[in-house]
Order: C-alpha cells, then structure tokens, then sequence
C-alpha cells in the first residue's frame, strides 16, 4: 500500500457545528490555535511544569492511571472542528526521562471549505531517555475539505516516539464520499541530522487514488501507526502483523507492518476506524510490553 493518502481535531458546538453542511469562508471564522507543553521529570515522576494555550486549543489537568512516572494528558479543540484557512500549532517538549502520553477528547473534524487550506504543524521534541505517546482519536475528513497537516519529531539518543493517526475520508455514515478537496500530511521523525523516518501523504478528492489499488482501494479508513527509537526483531513484526488476524474483522481491509530505522510501521486500509483502533492498541501492548515493560494503559476518555 503507498503513501497516496492522515492529526485530530476535537468536539465542543461552534458555528461550523451548526452550519454542517455550510462552506464556512475564511474571512468569516479563522482560529490561530497555539499548544505548548512542556514535561519534566523528577523523583520518579512526570509532570506539566509548563503549558500555554491559545483558544480554540486546550488541555485537561493531567491523569496518571498508572503511576506517577507516566503522565497522560488530553487535548481539546474547543470550537469543535477545523476550517479552512485556520491555523494551529502544537509544540511539546519532553525533558530526559520523561514519559508522556497524549490524546484528543474525541474524534477530529476537517470541515468543508470555500478554497482557504487549513494548516495545522506539530513539533514535538524528545529529550535522551524520555518517551513520547501521540495517540489522537480518528480524524474525520469532510468531502471539501482543504487540509495540510505536518508533524516533526526531534528525537535525542534512546529516546523513543509512538505515534498513530486514523483518518475518515467522508463521512460515510451519511453515504457521503471524498469527491473534492485535498488531504496532504507530512511526519518527519529526525534524530539529530539524520532522519529516521519520513512519510509524506496525500489525496484529492474525486482523483484516481479513492479506487486505485496503489491508494484507498475504494476504502474510507487509513491508519498508519509508527513507533521510532528502538531496533524492532523479526519476530515482533510478525507477531505484531498476526494481532490483527486474531481480532474480529468487521471489514475486508488491507494491513502491513514494515520495519523502519530504528523502529517499526503498522499501515491499516479499510472501512472501519473502530477495527484499527483495535489492532493498533494491541501492537501498541505488545510493543510497550517489551520495549517498556508495562502494559497499555488505554487513556479515560477512549
């Protein structure tokens, strides 16, 4: 499956909510978004020592379900969706030995737009030693929808990043398709001057690549789960491609793992975002499991 065709957004009613079907023009609602957090880590535990936010951007008090060493946060786009010509930026620093894991409170919305693209980045810096979760809930991607997303990862030595992006071309539950607009997604993953991992995806809509069986396949559901920072054995690969065969399938979707530098790739093509949420939180156990000794401990708001 090649890279032809993936960030979250979250709930809360704004006027994008209201106005559903509506193109919301860029002159009339635009959000310049900012997040940054920062983590520190001492006496065996992780903690915010810094955050700043810029509406529609925020973020819950932080959560530790399993201990102190692990801090899980929960993201919020409080306007309930993205339109074109916003803009958000995320910026999360993790300081050595840190370990945290983040979410969004619900699944993402990339509305419908006049023309005006939508950007959204994310710079997330890892410091030696310390571990970063990005787990966001799925991403829905309205037929219209201008969107570019990029993400850069800055990884120091054994550091470790995992990350997961599920995204809904159309809402297909209201027989809706992706025939117009542009999806384009770019994730960098760098340790040093050398770079570990780049993806680089896009799809417009209506184009070839919804039906082509280089690109959708004619599904709606793409997910791409990485995990970059440690040396993964041949054994873990196949274990963790035969977890999704022992799962239930609800549809005929497409899977493949792939071994990265340094780390590893899960790729998923289907019509289901509750079936890749299942097969990505059973990699993501096995691979906690052995790379970190502890189980996965799925965030409250799942």
């Amino acid at each position: 499956m090649t890279s032809t065709y993936y960030n979250a957004a979250v709930p809360f009613l704004r006027f994008a909510d209201f106005c559903k079907d509506m193109v919301i023009s860029a002159d009339q609602s635009n959000w310049q978004g900012v997040l940054q957090l920062d983590f520190g880590y001492s006496n065996d535990k992780t903690q915010l020592d810094r955050a700043h936010v810029q509406a529609p951007l925020k973020v819950q008090r932080s959560f530790y379900p399993e201990g102190s060493h692990v801090c899980h946060i929960v993201t919020l786009h409080t306007a309930g969706g993205i339109v074109g010509g916003d803009r958000l930026s995320t910026q999360i620093t993790l300081q050595p030995h840190a370990h945290a894991l983040l979410t969004s409170a619900a699944a993402g919305k990339i509305y419908r737009s006049n023309g005006a693209i939508a950007k959204q980045t994310t710079q997330l810096t890892v410091a030696a030693g310390a571990w970063l979760e990005w787990l966001p809930q799925e991403t829905i991607v309205f037929d219209g929808a201008q969107y570019d997303q990029y993400t850069r990862v800055e990884l120091a030595e054994t550091a470790l990043w995992l990350g997961w992006e599920i995204t809904r071309f159309g809402r297909t539950a209201r027989g809706e398709q992706f025939n117009s607009g542009v999806w384009r997604s770019r994730t960098e993953v760098w340790q040093g001057d050398r770079p570990l991992w780049i993806d680089s995806q896009q799809l417009h809509g209506g184009s070839d690549s919804l039906t082509s069986p280089h690109g959708l396949g004619g599904c709606a559901v793409v997910g791409s789960f990485a995990l970059v920072g440690r040396s993964i054995s041949s054994e873990l690969i196949e274990t963790a491609r035969s977890l999704y065969h022992s799962t239930p399938s609800t549809s005929a979707a497409s899977i493949g793992v792939t071994r990265l530098m340094g780390g590893m790739l899960c790729r998923y093509r289907g019509n289901s975002t509750a079936e890749a949420r299942r097969w990505f939180v059973a990699v993501w156990d096995l691979l906690r499991r052995q790379v970190g000794d502890r189980p996965a401990c799925p965030p409250r708001v799942w």
